[in-house]
């Protein structure tokens, strides 16, 4: 094998490797023997037929497969040989070869950029923790004692704050559509769960009742093909049932299956905590990044930039198109596409030698995702589709490529984790309403977003735990 550097700019090196002509004529005589060992051929003895013959049935095929393994194994003994990091798969443009003559092809690889020691020393930060009020945690007990009422059937007419058990065919210009019908729904009048009007024309309907109802569908509802829509639904009524009040005592603790009030104020604090630290935790990370932006500037591979910019302007080509759908304004209004590809290529490149910067201190520092930490990625990655759980791990188990992607965050995460153990982390007790909105890039005295543009807005929807249900 002969291998000569055309040509060396920044991270790009090319080659132009040479593979005998005798090397891919050996491979060809073991790889065909290998066949003849095992093959059977009419009027030859198994193992017995001449490599004539065997060149005559499956020459061509084996040359192939002969090729492609030596252009595989020269070009990875090239790299190596160079002590190389491949960025990304390596490109191979066969320049000439013709059974007999050498094997000449063009070998391009974009390597990894050398960032040398990480230097994590001096690095102080601040971790807030949200002060928790009696308040908020009344509120939570409150949703609870909410969730535990229980209802009584009642012989009269339904009045706001009932619960009416009915059964209902939805149409739109006369014509059933799917997920309109319903044969025992339970729906309590005023609680604004179902489309808007829907619940008001119950009000007074009793036990026996039929009642068509008459509602138009929002403008941005999520079905987009009955956004917008006029439809009638025939109701038939089952049952009226009171709603009675569950008090915030020990049966609201026992219903829950706690020991007291006490300890359920207690698991109800502790929830919450947890909540508005993971918050804090994703201030306290968009703040190191941000650190670490600053702090390092290296070239990247122009092929992970290139990747990761094609992701973010699919993203954005889909928000727009979710946005026309829905009938909303363009995401991206006021800008024109120029503008918002320089926006985006300038956060791929942040996103890429970060990314890079953080393998590099996991690399250094021989951090590892375990099987168990992949499987309880995959685990968590399933509870997001309740009851699809089983496809999701079915697909995830039989596909390497998508494990993989779940794998990527983990690392991360751990990566970080050591970096902050590394650190000098200070913690602030601050407001619930201060942390929210630092968090969700609304603070301008803080560190700025990772992006201005679309991870804005998911900042914004992620920084706000959910209420706890205890």
């Amino acid at each position: 094998m002969q291998v000569k550097e055309t040509s060396s700019s920044g991270l790009k090196h090319e080659f132009s490797v040479t593979v005998e002509a005798a090397e891919i004529a050996r491979q060809m005589e073991s790889r065909l023997a290998e066949i003849g060992r095992t093959v059977r051929l009419p009027g030859f003895r198994p193992g017995k037929a001449p490599m004539t013959v065997l060149k005559q049935r499956y020459g061509s095929s084996v040359l192939g497969e002969v090729v492609e393994r030596a252009v595989n194994d020269s070009s990875s003994a090239a790299i190596k040989e160079r002590n190389l990091r491949p960025a990304l798969q390596p490109k191979v443009e066969i320049v000439s070869f013709n059974e007999g003559k050498d094997l000449e092809y063009k070998l391009a690889v974009e390597v990894l950029p050398e960032i040398g020691a990480v230097d994590l020393s001096g690095l102080a930060l601040e971790r807030w923790k949200a002060e928790i009020p009696d308040a908020e945690i009344d509120q939570a007990l409150e949703r609870i004692a909410k969730q535990q009422r229980k209802t009584e059937k009642v012989e009269r007419a339904a009045a706001k704050g009932d619960v009416v058990a009915i059964g209902f065919v939805g149409t739109i210009g006369g014509v059933a559509f799917p997920g309109g019908s319903a044969e025992n729904h339970m729906l309590e009048l005023g609680s604004g769960s179902f489309i808007p009007g829907f619940e008001d024309q119950l009000i007074g309907v009793q036990a026996g009742d039929a009642r068509t109802v008459k509602v138009a569908f929002p403008a941005d509802y999520g079905n987009a093909e009955l956004a917008g829509k006029e439809a009638e639904f025939a109701v038939t009524v089952r049952e009226v049932r009171e709603l009675t009040a569950q008090p915030i005592d020990e049966s609201l603790a026992a219903a829950v299956g706690m020991e007291n009030l006490a300890e359920l104020r207690k698991a109800v604090r502790e929830r919450i905590e947890q909540e508005y630290a993971a918050v804090s935790r994703q201030k306290l990370k968009r703040e190191l990044l941000d650190r670490l932006a600053a702090k390092y500037s290296f070239a990247v591979p122009q092929g992970m930039l290139d990747i990761e910019f094609d992701q973010l302007w699919r993203d954005v080509e889909a928000d727009r198109q979710r946005a026309k759908e829905a009938g909303d304004a363009d995401p991206e209004a006021g800008k024109d596409d120029a503008a918002v590809k320089a926006e985006l290529r300038t956060l791929a490149e942040r996103r890429v030698r970060l990314g890079l910067l953080l393998n590099e201190v996991g690399r250094a520092n021989n951090v590892a995702v375990s099987g168990e930490e992949l499987n309880r990625a995959l685990m968590a990655r399933a509870r997001e589709f309740p009851g699809q759980e089983r496809e999701v791990l079915e697909f995830y188990r039989g596909n390497p490529q998508a494990i993989e992607s779940l794998r990527a965050p983990v690392y991360e995460e751990k990566v970080v984790d050591l970096i902050l153990e590394k650190s000098t982390v200070g913690e602030k007790s601050v407001p619930i309403e201060t942390l929210v909105k630092a968090a969700s890039g609304e603070d301008e005295s803080q560190p700025a977003a990772e992006t201005k543009t679309k991870e804005k807005g998911a900042a914004k929807a992620k920084a706000k735990p959910k209420k706890s249900k205890g």
